[in-house]
């Protein structure tokens, strides 16, 4: 089953054109991470985040609180599940904004949880779902557990900034002590005999030295610190694994569905376009030919010949037809036998080794290996340019392990939508990895790993 590609090699595989350059990547900085770190924008919305999280935290706390404590308090009435409800339904909607605000200034990506699962619609409905919703109470909790955090990290970074900056820039206001308080320059230690002041060059350099480190420490502190907010949104607003899971699975199952259908609307083209047509010609000449055996008998024994060679040709498109659906050897001897027969056809020579002991799989990830192979061999054999290739297949505990290599141009990427990163999708629809190691000049290693099931 080859997987269509465009005109050349490096369209169709996602492989860049030879001779030209390729652009992108991540831009080369003349300053270390360490001294630009101040002045990055991702500083600044990381510190702009941490100034934030102390009022919102505020909000949401004593929204939580409150709601939480009213409907508890109206329990005895009937009053105090609406009541709840609506707090955990607040909750929520402030834990989308709180989503939205990480997204713009920490630049995290968090998926919106599961949405309200009602079996019917109604308030009643409504209200019982958002209490059952685990995705409520979470956010209850994070407005909770959110504030002493918020405080911590905003007291931190604030000391932090500030007393690094100020330090930095004593030498261009200790004049301020001496004009207008009444002392030589920054008081360090005083009682009633002693009093040091920071107010010769020496301190002074000293002092704006300190603060360097200081303000060249700060970008990363306040990094730290919003690690744990990350932790705490992704885990507490975020869908649970769960929930990701589930959506996988449906995503898979789109992949899975699609790629059937497009099998079958292969296999229907080719039988309506290959041994279909030829079937049709083959009666029309085999018809032509009866209504000439008793005039010429010589030029129907011509077309009943022609008739001969159709038919064989047909039969051939028959068999790789059914070859590309479900090859005969696959089920009968294993992938061992299977993988060398596609080996001999290929246009390279292609060593196999197959190192399974015995054992096979079950038929759907016996069947996806052989045509990931197919794939990559047809692949190879029409665009690498190369002259060897090889095969190797093992079993690493519970994950079938493929691996084609080959000696060619190199330089495919499975990354820029492309024949391989379909492939990639059917492989990932039964939880299984395409890897592609492809400089530009050449070798090209492709490893695929699937699940090993037995029957």
């Amino acid at each position: 089953m080859a997987t269509e590609y465009g005109q050349g090699y490096g369209h169709g595989l996602g492989f860049p054109e030879r001779g030209l350059p390729e652009h992108g990547g991540e831009r080369r900085h003349r300053l270390p991470a360490g001294l630009r770190a101040p002045f990055e924008a991702r500083s600044w919305r990381e510190f702009g985040y941490v100034l934030l999280s102390l009022p919102i935290s505020i909000v949401l706390f004593v929204y939580g609180i409150t709601m939480v404590s009213l409907g508890a308090g109206l329990l005895v009435t009937f009053l105090g599940v609406p009541v709840l409800a609506a707090g955990l339904a607040g909750c929520r909607g402030l834990g989308a904004l709180e989503r939205a605000r990480a997204r713009a200034l920490l630049h995290l990506e968090v998926a919106d949880p599961e949405p309200l699962r009602m079996r019917r619609r109604g308030f009643m409905a409504w209200m019982g779902a958002v209490l059952k919703s685990g995705t409520s109470w979470r956010s209850l909790l994070y407005a909770v557990l959110h504030l002493p955090w918020a405080t911590f990290s905003f007291v931190v970074a604030v000391n932090v900034w500030a007393y690094g900056w100020a330090l930095l820039t004593y030498p261009l206001w200790f004049w301020v002590f001496p004009v207008w308080a009444g002392q030589d320059g920054l008081q360090v230690f005083g009682d009633e005999t002693h009093n040091i002041y920071l107010d010769n060059p020496f301190e002074i350099t000293i002092t704006a030295l300190v603060g360097l480190l200081f303000t060249l420490a700060t970008p990363w502190i306040v990094r730290a610190l919003t690690m744990v907010d990350r932790v705490m949104v992704h885990g507490l607003l975020g869908p649970t694994r769960l929930a990701t899971r589930v959506v996988e699975l449906e995503s898979d199952r789109g992949v899975v569905v699609d790629t059937a259908a497009a099998d079958l609307r292969r296999i229907e083209r080719d039988l309506h376009d290959g041994a279909q047509a030829r079937l049709v010609a083959l009666a029309m000449d085999l018809g032509l030919a009866k209504e000439k055996l008793t005039q010429d008998p010589q030029a129907a024994a011509r077309m009943v010949d022609e008739a001969h060679g159709e038919v064989k040709t047909a039969l051939q498109e028959l068999r790789d037809l059914a070859r590309g659906i479900h090859p005969a050897v696959l089920t009968d001897r294993g992938l061992d036998a299977a993988l060398s027969s596609v080996a001999s056809r290929c246009t390279v020579p292609v060593e196999v080794q197959v190192d399974l002991y015995g054992e096979r799989p079950v038929p759907a990830i016996e069947g996806i290996a052989y045509f990931t192979v197919s794939e990559l061999l047809q692949n190879i054999g029409k665009h690498s340019r190369a002259t060897w290739a090889a095969v190797d297949v093992w079993r690493v505990e519970n994950r079938l392990m493929l691996q084609v290599v080959d000696n060619g141009i190199g330089g495919a990427d499975a990354a820029t939508g492309s024949g391989l990163a379909g492939l990639a999708e059917r492989l990932d629809a039964v939880d299984g990895i395409l890897v592609v190691d492809s400089p530009v000049g050449g070798p090209t290693r492709v490893t695929a790993e699937l699940p090993w099931r037995t029957v």
